[in-house]
């Protein structure tokens, strides 16, 4: 297949305080989100000065990526569209038309299969994609990446950086607590969020040898309506778990999320933390991939897969994940689109 650019594609999030309110009103449109909900997430926000970091941190990436690829002389160009804040999707789908590209890649920033970090991106290509009109480029998604060999080596290596800062002779009894974003469990029933999430957990921890009782994949940032089943346990509830079961030290790993965006910085560095510091347990949060050299090479190497019939690359037990996905691939119950969070 012939590509000509490479467009990264991701949710996008306020610079300064003015745009926080509009922010969110672009994330909630048509969800009936209740005026006191979209109040409550935009104080997170406010606590850091209205500007989250997921856009330069996207420059970041880009950066990253544009030496990675010249290095390897790929020399496609690279956009970057976002789903609810500025660059957003339709001007950079214009943009690329204009530019003359045909058909591109996209790397969405998301590891995992569900409809809020699959099916809706897709959904938000094809939307822009109509506003642009005959000529807007042909996208088509890289595929996603939870047993990618590097994924898994740069969480390795993030997450021994942390454990290395536990004093050696309470290092072998830290638990691990892997978190991801909760979805709601109807969602959670249609697609494989859960059981990539679980594998990725197992590759790495399988290969820093941390057993099965030291560990735990646990959940944070849920919204919706109290009534209605989501994944669990909630990060908090966790700790104060551990704290009871006589746990000195936790390594808390962020492995749902590819950077330090507004959910690692408040739900985990803020709450989570003030959590440990009341019930007295050491915590340590290891770092994102973001633009680790691993993480880079991986998206890389997935580009090569699609432009060189470079044979993909996976490791566990599920094999690589697809390129197209089917019609049926992450639906989403209409009641979970609802609700969904209104976070990054």
């Amino acid at each position: 297949m012939s590509y000509d650019a490479i467009l990264l594609v991701s949710f996008g999030g306020p610079e300064g305080r003015d745009d926080v309110l509009p922010f969110l009103e672009n994330v909630t449109r048509g969800r009936n989100i209740p005026p006191e909900r979209l109040l409550e997430v935009a104080e997170h926000y406010y606590h850091f000065d209205g500007v989250s970091p997921i856009n330069q941190q996207c420059r970041e990436l880009i950066a990253a990526l544009r030496s990675e690829l010249d290095r390897h002389e790929i020399k496609l160009p690279i956009y970057w569209g976002n789903r609810n804040w500025d660059p957003l999707l339709p001007e950079v789908l214009q943009k690329m038309k204009d530019d003359g590209v045909q058909h591109a890649l996209a790397f969405v920033t998301a590891a995992f299969s569900s409809w809020s970090s699959c099916r809706q991106y897709r959904e938000n290509i094809a939307a822009a994609q109509q506003l642009v009109g005959d000529g807007a480029p042909e996208i088509d998604k890289l595929r996603v990446f939870y047993n990618h060999p590097h994924f898994v080596a740069a969480n390795v290596k993030l997450i021994q950086q942390s454990l290395d800062l536990i004093p050696a002779d309470r290092r072998e009894k830290t638990h691990l607590a892997f978190t991801a974003h909760s979805i709601p469990q109807s969602m959670s029933d249609s697609c494989d969020y859960l059981q990539q999430l679980t594998e990725s957990c197992q590759l790495v921890t399988e290969e820093l040898r941390i057993p099965v009782d030291r560990w735990r994949l646990v959940f944070q940032s849920r919204s919706g309506r109290p009534q209605d089943p989501w994944l669990e346990p909630d990060i908090c509830d966790h700790l104060a778990a551990l704290k009871e079961s006589g746990t000195d030290d936790v390594v808390v790993v962020p492995i749902g999320f590819l950077s330090d965006h507004m959910e690692v910085l408040f739900d985990l560095d803020c709450e989570a933390m003030d959590a440990c510091n009341r019930i007295g347990l050491n915590m340590v949060r290891a770092g994102t991939v973001g633009t680790h050299p691993e993480f880079v090479s991986m998206i890389r190497r997935l580009i090569e897969e699609r432009i060189a019939g470079v044979l993909p690359e996976a490791i566990g037990q599920f094999g690589p994940s697809h390129n197209q996905c089917p019609a049926e691939c992450c639906p989403g119950p209409q009641s979970s689109k609802r609700t969904i969070s209104i976070d990054e």
